[in-house]
């Protein structure tokens, strides 16, 4: 901590968003250097999805019919983007906790004290948490790969599917990063932090089409900004099933801007509570 406190305090006064971003980025450097020390929280955060790779493929697969199809790789390549989207959304509990545990050993407290952007603290770690799950993501594309799962799109679509993702994920952290700072401990964080994800995450179409629902089901699960996402990351790999009709709900007949609206506004909403929540907290 030495070091991030002698980068902070050094810190020439200047432009307030030249300032803001340097601290951002020293704290974000900081628990990059604490997330490298502690390997088991990537092992650990690869297990489920990869269980849930495995279990939705292969226990389920070929009984879900999608489209036109109940082929087990028609369903596997539907499956993958509402398990991508379902990892980055999940790192939301540890964001939380992360967050959480700061706050209880009073690591926050020393950051107060410090001259710094109110902000960076939140932002560097939420720029932290967005390097660990584009690191989570990526080796899980490659389990992916490896059960069977292909892309049908070029690399610059394929790309900014990814992107999508990590975009949803970075603003799903500061989700977390208010959770955190509303309660007392890590354990209530991480509890906290995954109670509202699973109906989230299993009223979309990450897992079956939603048109199959019941009616007041799947009105919610096209106007859910998780399913936004997953709808634009399988047109952009290429995933759609043969003879799948998109909804007609706008979030799902233009995905792409629909996971990009979700995420700016959900970025600037909880931004804007998690960063209110501190400064009052620190008074």
């Amino acid at each position: 901590m030495s070091a991030v406190t002698d980068a902070v305090r050094i810190t020439p006064p200047g432009n307030p968003v030249v300032r803001s971003v340097r601290d951002s980025l020293v704290v974000a450097h900081r628990n990059l250097i604490r997330m490298s020390r502690i390997p088991e929280m990537l092992v650990f955060g690869l297990l489920q999805p990869i269980m849930f790779v495995v279990l939705f493929t292969y226990v389920f697969g070929g009984s879900i019919q999608v489209g036109s199809s109940s082929s087990t790789q028609a369903y596997r390549e539907f499956l993958m983007a509402g398990i991508f989207a379902q990892t980055v959304t999940f790192a939301t509990a540890g964001a939380g906790a992360g967050i959480a545990d700061d706050m209880h050993k009073g690591l926050i407290d020393r950051f107060r004290s410090l001259p710094m952007a109110r902000g960076a603290v939140l932002t560097g770690r939420t720029l932290a948490d967005l390097v660990q799950t584009a690191l989570t993501l990526f080796v899980l594309a490659g389990v992916a790969v490896l059960v069977g799962w292909r892309t049908h799109e070029n690399f610059g679509k394929v790309l900014a599917g990814f992107g999508l993702l990590l975009l949803l994920g970075y603003a799903f952290s500061w989700i977390g990063a208010l959770i955190g700072l509303s309660v007392r401990t890590p354990e209530a964080a991480t509890s906290g932090g995954l109670i509202w994800l699973f109906p989230l995450t299993f009223i979309s179409n990450a897992f079956v089409d939603a048109n199959q629902m019941p009616t007041f089901l799947r009105h919610i699960a096209e106007w859910n900004p998780f399913s936004a996402t997953v709808q634009a990351c399988r047109e952009l790999f290429g995933n759609l099933p043969p003879g799948f009709q998109a909804p007609d709900a706008w979030p799902m007949q233009h995905p792409v801007w629909a996971s990009l609206i979700w995420s700016v506004l959900i970025i600037a909403l909880f931004r804007t509570l998690a960063v209110r929540k501190y400064r009052s907290a620190a008074t």
